[in-house]
């Protein structure tokens, strides 16, 4: 009760904390940048600014600095690992000063020696790394990790612990107590912790625990289902005395989204080839190099209606690599990996190729990531509303794969995924593709899969039992349900 006491007694106070954590490092960056700009570039400028002038360049780092933090995150001390914020950070760091140098020439229309630009950066990179510890640490001593309560139902509850587990800086799962116990009880004990995570529980009992919480302040963190999904990304109609929610249900995006759509597939796949055609070069070699075996392979996946199209990629295992095995996921230390298919696979330039399947309108920039029909079948034997995925065309890059990682379950992609579907706009679009990069050299994207924590209950082939077929949170239920037999119908977590 103490530590709960302790967590509740600065918590109003934790968005003035973030606050100004992000106005110091904002405020340091921004006045680092106008002592290089006054004191190396506007100097060494064939015609000078003046006040007004640099008024406006200050101005112009700063909205863009902001821009960037805000997509990728560089402000989020609380919620991001300390890694997580450098890297996040550092990614706007490196834009926007890379932007601030090519200004510059462009104003001056000549080179400038970018050595003071350098040595900015670098100081930024150590004051950044400087600020991100402090304010960590300062967060966690005004807010430590919360204790919760964790509410399951009849699914194994392991693969949520585990993703818990992996931010022990802001959570511990102080106590597991099955649904069964019933409300009056798991309020009771509610009271002891900082909060409750519902677990993926039957959604009636669940609406019933959700209302006694919000009625008894207790915090709540909730697994969503797609029903939620679809709820939250309805319109909501003030026609009458009671609100009401529309869902279109449009069968993918209307004719003006697919237009500008496919006119930006065209413009990015087109500029990306354009500058990535040296890479191709270069990888081809190397792949050649390696065992004179082709350089590209094509495999059959699904994109929009469920049509099948062979996607290309740049080949990053041996010749016949699933001949023996059937298709199965790769992990990073796969001996099926050639030693540049370790490379291609960490920078992702295996995918280069699918630039041409953009261009020929297989597929899209951004999308769901396009299935293997063989996988397909099985994981829509087991999640029946996959399918909703095939609404819109298979993407290079996409909504799962900037918030997921590489050991996501189907079922949770799924989620991600109609997420992207409903709530789709062409800024959206731009925003996933420049946020792609940041993905890219993120380890943590695969994680858990090598420590064989990844366990993807959609890809086992189901029983032929007809109660199997049924609504997706259902048989994601059923299909952990042998778990719930070995456990205590209330117990204490693992103490670390």
């Amino acid at each position: 009760m103490e530590e709960k006491t302790n967590n509740s007694r600065f918590e109003q106070y934790k968005r003035i904390v973030k606050f100004l954590s992000s106005a110091i490092i904002v405020l340091l960056e921004v006045g680092l940048y106008y002592y290089v700009w006054m004191n190396y570039y506007n100097r060494s400028m064939t015609v000078a600014f003046f006040r007004r002038g640099n008024w406006l360049i200050m101005g112009e780092y700063l909205v863009l600095l902001l821009f960037l933090h805000r997509m990728y995150g560089g402000l989020k001390v609380g919620i991001y690992k300390y890694g997580n914020l450098v890297y996040s950070h550092l990614i706007s760091i490196f834009g926007v000063n890379a932007f601030s140098y090519v200004q510059v020439v462009l104003f001056d229309k000549k080179m400038h020696n970018p050595t003071a630009l350098l040595v900015m950066t670098l100081v930024d990179i150590v004051m950044v790394m400087i600020w991100a510890w402090a304010f960590k640490r300062i967060y966690l001593i005004l807010f430590p990790r919360k204790r919760l309560l964790l509410v399951y139902g009849t699914n194994s509850m392991s693969q949520l612990m585990n993703r818990i587990d992996t931010r022990e800086d802001k959570y511990e799962i102080a106590l597991t107590m099955s649904i069964d116990c019933g409300l009056d009880q798991i309020m009771e004990k509610s009271r002891e912790y900082d909060g409750v995570i519902i677990g993926d529980i039957p959604a009636g009992i669940r609406n019933k625990l959700l209302k006694r919480c919000y009625g008894e302040n207790v915090r709540s963190y909730t697994v969503p289902k797609l029903s939620d999904i679809l709820l939250r990304s309805s319109v909501e109609l003030n026609i009458f005395d009671a609100p009401l929610y529309l869902s279109r249900n449009y069968n993918g995006l209307a004719w003006d989204q697919k237009f500008f759509k496919r006119l930006v597939d065209i413009v990015a796949a087109s500029l990306l080839l354009l500058v990535t055609s040296p890479f191709f070069l270069i990888i081809v070699a190397l792949i050649k190099c390696t065992d004179n075996g082709p350089a590209f392979y094509t495999q059959e996946r699904l994109t929009v209606d469920g049509k099948v199209f062979r996607i290309y990629k740049f080949r990053t295992m041996i010749v016949d690599a699933e001949k023996k095995s059937g298709p199965v996921k790769a992990g990073d230390k796969d001996p099926r990996i050639l030693p540049v298919g370790h490379f291609l696979r960490a920078t992702r330039l295996d995918e280069l190729p699918q630039l041409l399947n953009i261009l020929k309108g297989d597929m899209s920039m951004v999308g769901p990531r396009p299935e293997r029909p063989e996988l397909a079948r099985i994981i829509t034997k087991n999640i029946p509303e996959f399918d909703y995925r095939l609404k819109v065309k298979a993407g290079l890059t996409g909504y799962a794969q900037i918030y997921g990682k590489y050991c996501t379950t189907s079922y949770d992609k799924l989620k991600l995924d109609l997420t992207y579907i409903r709530n789709y706009s062409i800024w959206m679009d731009l925003k996933l593709i420049l946020m792609t990069p940041k993905v890219l050299f993120m380890k943590e994207s695969t994680e858990g899969f090598e420590e064989g924590k990844w366990e993807d209950p959609a890809l086992k082939e189901p029983a032929d039992d007809p109660e199997m077929m049924g609504d997706a949170e259902d048989v994601m239920e059923m299909a952990g349900g042998a778990a719930g037999d070995e456990r205590k119908t209330v117990r204490p977590a693992k103490k670390k």
